[in-house]
């Protein structure tokens, strides 16, 4: 039986780091996903910061669900690419010294197959994953921007254990995408789960991301697929444009306990 591990972005509580870490775990969250670029920067941080980080969230019961590390293009991108490598390959090392195997980012639009752009994103994500096999974490890319059957395409033209999924329900409903046929066609890769959800707001024809259980994203539903697949990592709670962030995580870890 899946056991639903909840964590909270910290981002999306929208506080400093110390505080938000005590206000995840009053919510009884047990991790953290940690922002790689503003929250614990990856191109700074000490053996003795990082001692330092993880004696706070031992202090709270708390371990690191995820870092994030957003990179400004995507891997399909010729210009800065070797900097953006770097970048990536040293959040993996940073994301294992703080105790989770998982760094999570947009890669970028999966560029059609036989293209120069497809080459070029295969072999940086090559790079990349033969970096994280070393140090002990593995990227994973954020779904949204492509169906899960396009990402899935990608990712057997990998070496195996290249590239792992974040499974976001929210950017795949507001891009048109449905996560059921996400989370079958991607299951046995998702290595960390997004709790979001959407909406298609027929007015403005465009989707909404809203809080969670009020969307299209059927949670149960997708536990269960993930299930099928042995998924054993977190369901971190995010919430970015709520303008009651805190209570409506604080719903949300309730919600997923409930279930």
């Amino acid at each position: 039986m899946l056991q639903i591990r909840v964590g909270v972005q910290l981002a999306s509580l929208r506080l400093p780091l110390k505080q938000g870490l005590l206000t995840a775990a009053r919510m009884g969250a047990e991790a953290v996903e940690i922002d790689g670029r503003n929250e614990v920067k990856a191109d700074e941080l000490s053996r003795t910061g990082v001692r330092q980080v993880r004696k706070m969230l031992e202090d709270l019961n708390l371990r690191v669900s995820a870092v994030t590390y957003r990179t400004r293009r995507g891997y399909q991108v010729p210009d800065d690419l070797e900097r953006r490598i770097a970048a990536t390959q040293q959040a993996l090392k940073m994301a294992y010294e703080l105790g989770t195997n998982v760094v999570i980012n947009h890669i970028g639009r999966v560029p059609e197959k036989n293209t120069p752009a497809r080459t070029i994103m295969v072999e940086a994500l090559t790079d990349i994953g033969r970096y994280g096999q070393r140090v002990g974490a593995t990227l994973a890319a954020e779904t949204g921007t492509e169906s899960g059957e396009e990402l899935a395409g990608l990712i057997t033209a990998l070496p195996p254990a290249s590239l792992g999924v974040d499974l976001n329900p929210a950017n795949l409903i507001v891009n048109g995408h449905s996560p059921r046929e996400a989370a079958k066609a991607l299951g046995e890769h998702v290595l960390h789960v997004h709790a979001t959800d959407g909406t298609r707001d027929l007015a403005h024809g465009r989707g909404i991301e809203v809080q969670l259980g009020r969307g299209l994203a059927e949670f149960p539903e997708l536990l269960g697929i993930l299930e099928e697949h042995q998924y054993r990592g977190f369901i971190t709670i995010e919430r970015r444009q709520g303008e009651n962030a805190i209570n409506e995580i604080a719903d949300a870890v309730k919600y997923l306990k409930s279930l």
